[in-house]
């Protein structure tokens, strides 16, 4: 029987896999504009990071229909375009302006809940699997109550929005809900 770091490895090999087709689907038909997305935010426009989030949000379960993800319980999402404008406008207000595929890396976020002793053994594999899977990168997020690994995915393509994976603690899963309900959904009411 599998156990969890397994599944996390196949889940990290089949969201970078999605990843690459959905991104090679949508951007290399000819029918969208490509824009590098290593350009900050007043190069890249509004219109193209929505109409990428509503494709995606219409067509995802069509490709995890056929992921490799059975057996393994994690949650998904497409940012709603609400948060984006949300993003967007925070990250505009600041001094120092980032490349949108930093800032818009989590268009689509997976995330699993581990018991302490496997998030600690991937943290062990995560630089392996990186360079195993052309991972774009990952880090362990530590802040304002929130415990988190981030890893994630771009297949070496500036052309492409990156996606997310966060690992958590089931230890750290209470409070890193309950701040993202203060610090990411501020948009809301």
């Amino acid at each position: 029987m599998e156990n969890n770091i397994g599944k996390t490895e196949r889940l990290i090999r089949e969201i970078n896999r999605i990843h690459a087709q959905y991104s090679q689907d949508y951007f290399e038909t000819g029918k969208v504009e490509k824009v590098n997305l290593s350009h900050t935010l007043r190069k890249v426009p509004l219109a193209h990071i929505l109409n990428y989030r509503l494709v995606l949000h219409e067509a995802i379960n069509d490709y995890l229909a056929f992921a490799d993800v059975r057996g393994i319980d994690f949650f998904y999402r497409v940012k709603t375009a609400e948060s984006i404008h949300d993003k967007i406008r925070r990250y505009s207000e600041r001094d120092n302006q980032y490349p949108v595929n930093n800032i818009l890396n989590d268009i689509f976020g997976a995330r699993v809940i581990l018991p302490s002793a496997d998030v600690a053994a991937i943290l062990q594999r995560l630089d392996d699997w990186k360079t195993e899977y052309g991972l774009k990168n990952w880090y362990l997020r530590d802040v304002d109550d929130y415990i988190g690994i981030h890893v994630y995915f771009k297949n070496a393509s500036n052309f492409y929005y990156p996606w997310e994976l966060q690992i958590w603690d089931e230890q750290d899963a209470a409070a890193n809900i309950r701040s993202h309900q203060l610090y990411k959904r501020g948009f809301v009411g």
